[in-house]
């Protein structure tokens, strides 16, 4: 029957303006859909920098954002983000649990027994948002289904009612006349109230109530002074929301097309669609306009996704140079703490790279590029946490063996011998405890004071049992004493660097002093020759540099003036000085990579080159440096 109907009046019609409407209504909830589509897949998000509290704000913001306007399409994209957070949430937990257990095992000698762990008030606040999301699309989607049921109904009833008046009208009663108008136009605005269904039979309900709205009107030719006053009242409001979809079309022109404005515009078209018709040939001239601001609307609205298109392929080309240079870091091998960190620098230099550059990009090879970028950064590090649990391992050994020199010092001294040959084996001893590699930072401070303990006590109960030996440094000290107050009775402008190897000759002439007075006296040779040196005009900086550690090693190099901490102190600080000098030059000479394929970059690539110049020169003088106090060691 209804088919029927519509055939007849599609018939009876011929070429209908309602037709353009109802196909232009498909093109615009298809443009609609494409543009969300669209938006959704340019706006890429890099969640693997997110710390927890991101999670649970960006959820936030979504259970907010789904409660102020739902539909459909922020559904779907809530949908898509919580089906891409998800992982990056659960690693962090993961991530948290695994350090938790770490901790409870260093702590319980790697036993896992009684161990719990609970996640913190972020994760248990980010588990009910995701939840509540959850709920909410689930209640959006089922009440939509239950709308459409019962509009389904109701049209049903509403054409069942139309078509009684329809096939009823009773032109001999004026009465009847006027009540059937009446239920007419009641049946209009509960048809116009009535929200849409998704049936494959919508079309042919839609078709049949024009048809039996067009014979209503043509069979009541009585009251054809209402239709055309009615027609006229139709126009207005065609034309007020015309020009609502004109303004916003024109705003296009200048401003960003968004997702709110592109609803809206879609709220207007599907009001206009349910108004009734229109004189005929201005309702063919409201329509060509309506349909010309559409066209502008979602044409400004295709180009602006195009251009953002373009810009992800952009930001992608960029972001690929950049993970391309972090692929020789996943072959990356040395043996020396330097190197390693001198590695990480440089690549947490591309890291930070990486992340300047802003913008998204395209959806899926975007986040395959993303997960294969951040996927070689933890193999790397992975890499270098292997390379140091095999250096601690080795220093474990070294404590071992430090340990052992330990305890036979320790046995010499419980059985008190101290003749020549418990003497030699003691210096032999200190020599070996030298030898030996790093032990456990936890350890050094520990281990070096109980060896130095076990030799003090050894070479003080020696000297003990010889005065003669101690007055004899306390004559030492005196020379030394005096050889100090000349040095800086002479440290004027102008002073000889002949006469500074006189001064050290006669320094290493005189003998040991007392040891309590050993660290004191050494230091203020020291600050006597450093000034004497700092007077030398001719000498450069570096020169004098030299010549002040040159007298600090000639110290350290006296037997048992210094003690091997005091050189391995020089030594560390020497080393970190050159690591630094190192790895700026290894970003200066990465820079240089970057503007080699740059346009108008020589001025910054000169300056560059000039910094790894001044910084090589450093480097060549901290490692004279490191020689003399090699030197001193040996």
């Amino acid at each position: 029957m209804i088919n029927e109907e519509a055939k007849e009046i599609k018939e009876q019609q011929g070429g209908n303006p309602q037709e353009e409407i109802d196909a232009t209504t498909a093109q615009v909830l298809a443009l609609a859909e494409e543009a969300d589509t669209d938006a959704t897949d340019v706006q890429t998000v890099d969640y693997s920098t997110f710390q927890k509290k991101d999670f649970v704000e960006l959820l936030q913001k979504l259970l907010a954002d789904v409660k102020e306007q739902p539909s459909a399409g922020i559904f779907r994209k809530t949908e898509d983000v919580l089906k891409e957070v998800r992982p990056f949430f659960e690693q962090i937990k993961s991530a948290e649990r695994k350090e938790a257990l770490l901790r409870f095992k260093e702590a319980n000698d790697g036993s896992e027994d009684g161990f719990e762990f609970k996640f913190d008030a972020v994760v248990e606040q980010f588990d009910k948002l995701f939840k509540t999301l959850k709920e909410e699309r689930t209640k959006y989607f089922a009440q939509i289904e239950k709308d459409r049921d019962k509009n389904f109904s109701l049209k049903t009833e509403l054409l069942n009612r139309l078509r009684a008046i329809v096939e009823g009208e009773d032109h001999t009663e004026p009465a009847r006349v006027k009540s059937d108008f009446n239920e007419f136009k009641k049946i209009q605005d509960e048809w116009k109230n009535a929200g849409n269904i998704n049936s494959p039979h919508n079309n042919t309900l839609w078709q049949t109530y024009h048809a039996l709205v067009d014979r209503f009107y043509s069979n009541r030719s009585i009251y054809f002074e209402l239709l055309e006053l009615d027609r006229k009242r139709n126009l207005q409001q065609k034309i007020e929301l015309c020009s609502k979809i004109e303004k916003l079309a024109e705003t296009a022109k200048s401003d960003t097309v968004s997702s709110k404005m592109l609803d809206e515009a879609v709220a207007i078209f599907d009001e206009y669609k349910h108004i009734g018709p229109a004189p005929k040939e201005e309702n063919e001239l409201i329509w060509q306009r309506v349909k010309d601001a559409l066209d502008t609307l979602y044409g400004k609205r295709r180009e602006q996704v195009e251009k953002q298109k373009a810009e992800a392929d952009q930001v992608y080309e960029l972001k690929a140079s950049i993970a391309e240079l972090l692929e020789p870091f996943l072959s990356f091998n040395a043996d020396s703490i330097a190197e390693w960190n001198e590695r990480t620098k440089a690549l947490l230099a591309l890291q930070d790279q990486w992340n300047n550059v802003k913008g998204f990009m395209p959806r899926e090879k975007g986040k395959e590029l993303s997960d294969k970028f951040w996927g070689n950064i933890k193999i790397f590090f992975k890499n270098k946490s292997e390379f140091f649990r095999a250096l601690e391992q080795k220093r474990e050994e070294n404590l071992k063996a430090k340990i052992a020199i330990i305890e036979q010092a320790e046995a010499i001294v419980a059985a008190g011998e101290d003749n020549q040959e418990a003497t030699n084996t003691i210096i032999q001893l200190q020599k070996a405890f030298r030898e030996v590699g790093h032990v456990p930072e936890r350890d050094k401070d520990t281990i070096y004071d109980r060896f130095k303990k076990v030799c003090d006590t050894f070479f003080d109960a020696k000297r003990a049992k010889n005065s003669a030996v101690e007055k004899e440094f306390e004559a030492n000290l005196v020379k030394k004493i005096a050889l100090c107050e000349q040095i800086e009775k002479e440290a004027i402008e102008g002073a000889e660097t002949s006469k500074l190897a006189t001064f050290k000759a006669e320094w290493a002439s005189i003998g040991f002093v007392p040891k309590k007075e050993m660290q004191n006296i050494s230091k203020r040779y020291i600050t006597a020759i450093n000034k004497y040196v700092s007077a030398m005009g001719k000498l450069s900086g570096k020169e004098r540099e030299q010549l002040a550690l040159q007298t600090e090693v000639d110290i350290l190099k006296s037997k048992g003036e210094f003690s091997p901490k005091e050189l391995a102190r020089k030594e560390n600080d020497i080393r970190r000085k050159m690591q630094q000098v190192e790895n700026d030059i290894a970003i200066y000479k990465n820079n240089l990579e970057f503007f080699a394929k740059s346009k108008n970059a020589e001025k910054l690539k000169a300056d560059v080159e000039t910094k790894i110049k001044r910084a090589e020169q450093d480097l060549a003088h901290f490692k004279r440096q490191l020689k003399i106090i090699r030197e001193a060691e040996k």
